[in-house]
């Protein structure tokens, strides 16, 4: 008896001690070393919905996962088109203090500038003169852009996929998160990193895409379209940094159709679909816990309601990018010090292409 007593009370003092100990902490998940991660985005600009919702929310999320990942402000690519001097200078520290806020953080990631690594562009002269015009003229983004502005384009908007291949290769990169719409680059980025084992021996590793699962968002004002920063109507686009009335606004304004309940039926009802797709991916919820949740909407009044959502969800984002723009030392000297790290990845790896080639 006294020993079943002793025992009983050991056992009480044990679930005690527990009780004030607290639950233990989770062990910290382990990133993937075997693996590189690269991803750019130009600097035109404060990021839009369809920006975060497809790119930089799935690379807060892969800075977590992987040991080496590297998101650099591609301001090489933004030169295809004109630009003024001092608005782009402006415009890479905006998306400098955009991405911190949203989440990018350089103790996890390397963030930095791509015209500060010098073998991005000798990198890609090499890989431009293993690549033909045709091939080059037969992607999709070209035959758009040259229509849509209809001219021939400059030589560097033809040229400019084959830069993205260098970005991605100046660091042999093994995963690059893409969007539907770049799907075409990739295969040229793979093509050229298997012309170039063939021709000089195995040597970059030919990258695979993460595809985010956030499909392309639309404009607003048309549903056909992905939302784009240069989209001449106003209310199309939403920006990180609008007001919670521009907000209110371009979606009170989004092009819809006649029919009010809310459905989720992107062939046949594409801009009340964008709408819960909107929702869904601002929220967390599933399309069909966000269609079922709305139930008893109209239309109109449901696109206040998926406003309100992406005003919450931008509000803090918003606030943290105004304190990070009114440091431009810190913005400089995270772009300064991630150009230096990326440097360090690039700078052998172009040296033992330049050897493989017999320019070194």
């Amino acid at each position: 008896m006294a020993l079943r007593s002793m025992r009983k009370a050991r056992g009480c003092w044990s679930f005690i001690r527990a009780l004030h100990k607290g639950p233990e902490a989770a062990p910290a998940p382990q990133k993937d070393s075997t693996k590189r991660v690269f991803s750019g985005i130009q600097p035109t600009g404060i990021p839009h919905l369809g920006n975060y919702l497809g790119a930089i929310e799935n690379w807060v999320r892969l800075q977590d996962e992987y040991s080496t990942v590297l998101y650099s402000i591609v301001d090489l690519h933004s030169i295809t088109v004109p630009q003024d001097p001092a608005i782009l200078q402006q415009s890479i520290l905006d998306m400098t203090a955009a991405l911190l806020a949203c989440g990018i953080n350089p103790e996890k990631s390397i963030l930095f500038q791509q015209s500060q690594v010098s073998e991005h562009a000798q990198l890609n002269w090499i890989l431009t003169c293993m690549v033909t015009m045709p091939r080059l003229q037969h992607l999709h983004q070209w035959k758009a852009k040259t229509a849509k502005h209809k001219q021939d384009g400059t030589m560097g908007l033809l040229t400019y996929p084959v830069l993205q291949a260098a970005d991605i290769l100046s660091y042999k990169s093994t995963h690059v998160p893409v969007g539907e719409d770049q799907v075409q680059h990739m295969e040229l980025v793979q093509d050229l990193a298997q012309g170039f084992n063939k021709k000089y021996g195995e040597f970059f590793p030919v990258p695979k895409s993460i595809l985010t699962s956030m499909k392309k968002v639309k404009s607003l004002r048309d549903p056909s379209a992905k939302m784009s920063k240069s989209d001449p109507d106003k209310l199309a686009t939403v920006r990180i940094t609008d007001s919670p009335e521009e907000i209110v606004l371009k979606f009170r304004k989004a092009v819809t159709d006649f029919t009010s309940e809310v459905t989720y039926d992107p062939a046949g009802r594409a801009g009340v679909s964008n709408m819960v797709a909107i929702h869904a991916a601002v929220t967390g919820l599933a399309v069909q816990e966000v269609v079922r949740r709305s139930a008893g909407l109209d239309t109109a009044r449901y696109k206040l309601v998926v406003a309100d959502a992406v005003i919450q969800k931008f509000a803090p984002i918003k606030s943290e990018i105004e304190k990070l723009k009114a440091d431009k030392a810190h913005l400089e000297k995270v772009l300064r010090l991630g150009s230096a790290k990326a440097k360090e990845l690039a700078y052998p790896v172009f040296q033992e292409v330049k050897k493989l080639v017999g320019i070194l």
